[in-house]
């Protein structure tokens, strides 16, 4: 028997992937949203794809207030723009 792949939608681009290519937000029950890189955290969960060009997409249609049912501040916006550019710039240094 195989084990079954899970699947979840991007915010920002809407394309379904397998959840591990993409990044969890969490929404606690003390209404703080954040970054969940363990895909551990209690609360409401919506993905991302790990790339700048959805989190674009996701914070000009306001994507998360959608999918946390309440508006979110534009914070999870800038950190999400933060955390991908840090991404991109550890992953340039490898490669030289």
């Amino acid at each position: 028997m195989t084990k079954k792949i899970k699947q979840r939608m991007c915010v920002g681009c809407r394309t379904v992937q397998d959840k591990s290519r993409l990044l969890r937000i969490v929404k606690t029950t003390d209404e703080r949203v954040d970054i969940d890189e363990s895909d551990k955290c209690d609360g409401r969960g919506a993905y991302i794809c790990k790339n700048v060009e959805c989190v674009k997409k996701a914070a000009k249609r306001r994507q998360f207030d959608r999918a946390f049912k309440s508006k979110i501040n534009d914070e999870i916006y800038e950190k999400l723009m933060k955390y991908f550019n840090e991404m991109s710039e550890t992953k340039n240094n490898r490669n030289e």
